[in-house]
């Protein structure tokens, strides 16, 4: 859907001048088309003899004056054109369609403002009737609306809350100062370089949720950075300066001086050719994180059911006995994806080096994790990065029925021996995770998707007497983005 309309008082008083001076156009015509007319009817008399001498200097007066009716004429045709034109340059534009939802934008195209979202309908299932069973229910996992906007020819803006799970959060608030494709700066709280999967918008992921790699990943973290994209595409890179948050971690602010350098590197080494779907990167990230009682500055792992299966020791009673952060925090992160027409596969390894610290004892704990996940279009749809649009999107009445994926994945999180039993308790966190996943997706257009995954997962230690109990999750979503 367009439409197009006067948006301005600027737009309206150019069209208002230019139908005045249509007006004054047609009347001059009018004028001029008569009186051409009697002079060339005087002018014929005269040549039969029939117009007096005398009449002759009123001739060619009215001669005169037809000639300035003229040139009065060709200047007013040349307002009425500089008036549309003008209008033309002031209209504005509003438009709806999948790839930018509802905007609107400039005619120059240098001022635009899109309004954009997605929402998350999931219905979670633990199928069993063990002692860990978890109760079935339905579940409002995100709802993002989504404001965006250009501010002349270098400046974007975007702002992403989410109001799902019974509160608000801020995803996204940042500015975008894009000069050049290979130079762009972005400021303010975003998603740092570090975590493949974590990089892949919720609504392009494969499972409905994320593999265990992202538990060693930080979710979003304010700051400054640089990023570009050399030769197309061939390479891209990003590097930046940011707060510094925990595994997972979400923050608005930081309770220390000391900052985080991050940065990752990606080429497509075949971006021209046959191979233009294989891409290859590392990530990385390093500070010093001091934590508190109060505020350990650690994060606690989970599974694809949400469900905490490892968390640092904490005392309420004698706060000093609590896990905290206490200096060097590394992480590093190789990663590819290869897309090779319907078939596309992710591996990520993260390795996250935390110094920790409980009273007086201290350690430097290295957390591993990996994942390899593959999909396939059944439908022909080419797989990349970024969800694909269906070729015959859903349709009842002309018989088609959209894109269809399947896919599977394989990970683990192995958590440092150190670990235990002093920084945390092997009674009640596992000392590793291991999970298989199959799913199903049905792309109906590029806005509506369904999915339906199941995950088993199985743990090392973390209960009381040998292994957590096994994890069975089925997850069914219907996802609407705009």
């Amino acid at each position: 859907m367009r439409t197009t309309g006067d948006l301005s008082m600027g737009t309206v008083r150019h069209w208002g001048t230019g139908m005045m001076l249509g007006a004054a156009i047609v009347g001059t015509a009018r004028q001029a088309a008569a009186q051409q007319a009697v002079a060339q009817q005087q002018t014929g008399q005269r040549q039969a003899g029939q117009v007096p001498a005398d009449s002759v200097p009123s001739l060619e007066a009215r001669v005169e004056e037809l000639s300035q009716q003229v040139r009065i004429l060709q200047r007013l045709r040349e307002l009425a054109a500089d008036s549309i034109a003008t209008a033309a340059k002031d209209r504005q534009s509003a438009t709806a369609n999948s790839k930018d939802g509802f905007s609107l934008k400039s005619a120059d195209g240098k001022y635009s403002l899109k309004i954009r979202g997605y929402a998350h309908a999931d219905g979670r299932f633990f199928p069993g009737d063990g002692a860990a069973a978890l109760p079935n229910t339905f579940f409002l996992r995100r709802a993002r609306p989504i404001l965006e906007a250009s501010v002349g020819r270098y400046f974007d803006f975007r702002i992403m809350p989410d109001f799902a799970q019974g509160a608000t959060t801020l995803f996204d608030a940042y500015w975008d100062g894009k000069f050049d494709p290979a130079f762009t700066v972005r400021a303010g709280k975003f998603k740092p370089p570090v975590g493949f999967e974590r990089l892949q918008s919720a609504t392009d992921i494969t499972f409905a949720e994320r593999g265990l790699p992202t538990n060693l990943a930080p979710n979003r973290d304010i700051g400054l950075q640089i990023a570009g994209e050399i030769s197309a595409g061939l390479l891209a890179y990003q590097a930046g300066v940011f707060n510094g948050v925990a595994d997972l971690g979400n923050a608005d602010g930081d309770l220390s001086d000391a900052k985080d350098f991050a940065a990752g590197v990606f080429v497509q080494p075949f971006k021209l050719g046959a191979l233009k779907g294989v891409g290859l990167g590392i990530s990385g990230s390093t500070g010093i994180e001091r934590g508190t009682a109060t505020a350990p500055g650690l994060a606690g792992y989970r599974t694809a059911s949400q469900q905490t299966f490892f968390r640092y020791r904490t005392d309420l009673v004698t706060p000093a006995n609590t896990v905290v952060a206490s200096g060097t925090r590394t992480r590093l992160s190789p990663h590819a994806f290869v897309g090779l027409g319907s078939l596309g596969l992710l591996g990520e390894y993260i390795l996250s080096r935390q110094e920790v610290r409980q009273g007086a004892t201290t350690a430097k704990l290295d957390h591993k994790a990996w994942q390899a996940s593959g999909s396939y279009f059944l439908t022909g749809e080419e797989a990349g990065f970024r969800s694909p649009s269906p070729k015959k999107p859903f349709d009842l009445r002309e018989g088609t029925f959209g894109a269809v994926e399947l896919a599977a994945r394989y990970g683990e999180l192995d958590l440092d021996d150190d670990a235990f039993p002093t920084f945390a308790n092997p009674a009640s966190a596992a000392s590793k995770a291991k999970a298989f996943g199959v799913g199903v997706n049905w792309h109906l257009n590029r806005q509506i998707k369904v999915v339906v995954n199941y995950e088993h997962t199985t743990f090392d230690a973390g209960a009381a007497t040998g292994d957590r109990e096994s994890e069975d999750f089925v997850v069914t979503r219907f996802q609407h983005s705009f």
